[in-house]
């Protein structure tokens, strides 16, 4: 591995994208490639955006038809996929370089802590950790990273509107088990706050849930909130 690239899928994130983006500059200086993928703002995300990221593109609206256009524009022998709302470890372009390369691994992800005042969200992070380092899923918030080689043979990110990340990683499966990560990438936790913390862990294991019994992941979107033209 001898290049990393990071995608950021992007929608109305103009109070938030520049602290990420800012935390990435040492990355950058680094040679690690940032690419924003924007699914239509409409406030000042692209504007806040471009002046910290080495390009800004447009795609339809959707995190994963945002993350494949980024893949397909990126430079990059490695992929991460990172949320808008998340901050990398300060060595993590290291750490998955390294790491790929040293372990022979093709994909992996990083421990995840959440922020906010909620105890619980300190359960909830150590318990997406723990599951994921026994089932070898993991999800979005976690900071995605793989190969271009096994990206493309996994036929990128299906084209669904949830449960993308989940999707992505059994098919990464096939491929082999992920290298876990301990360095904790730190994310908001303001989807937890925003619907009540008990109530988004009830909700989010119910659709996982659904999800695996085959339920349709538009379906599934739609009881998490996401409308068509939202």
């Amino acid at each position: 591995m001898s290049r990393l690239s990071i995608i950021i899928p992007a929608l109305n994130e103009a109070a938030g994208i520049a602290e990420t983006l800012s935390a990435l500059q040492p990355f950058r200086a680094r040679g690690v490639e940032v690419i924003v993928v924007d699914g239509g703002s409409s406030d000042a995300t692209i504007e806040r955006a471009r002046p910290l990221a080495d390009r800004v593109l447009g795609a339809p609206r959707g995190r994963a038809v945002q993350m494949n256009a980024g893949a397909a524009a990126a430079s990059g022998d490695a992929l991460l996929f990172l949320h808008a709302d998340t901050i990398l470890p300060p060595d993590a372009d290291g750490l998955v370089l390294y790491g790929l390369s040293g372990t022979g691994r093709a994909w992996g992800r990083f421990d995840i802590a959440i922020d906010g005042g909620n105890p619980l969200l300190r359960l909830v992070s150590g318990m997406m950790n723990w599951r994921s380092q026994i089932t070898g899923i993991a999800t979005g918030d976690q900071a995605i990273f793989v190969t271009r080689e096994a990206f493309a043979a996994a036929g990128g990110y299906p084209d669904i509107p949830l449960m993308e990340d989940i999707a992505l990683s059994k098919r990464l499966k096939r491929i082999g088990r992920p290298l876990c990560l301990a360095a904790r990438a730190r994310t908001s936790g303001r989807r937890w706050t925003r619907r009540g913390t008990i109530r988004t862990i009830v909700l989010m294991w119910q659709l996982r849930f659904a999800y695996w019994r085959g339920a349709d992941p538009a379906a599934l979107a739609m009881r998490y909130g996401y409308r068509p033209g939202d």
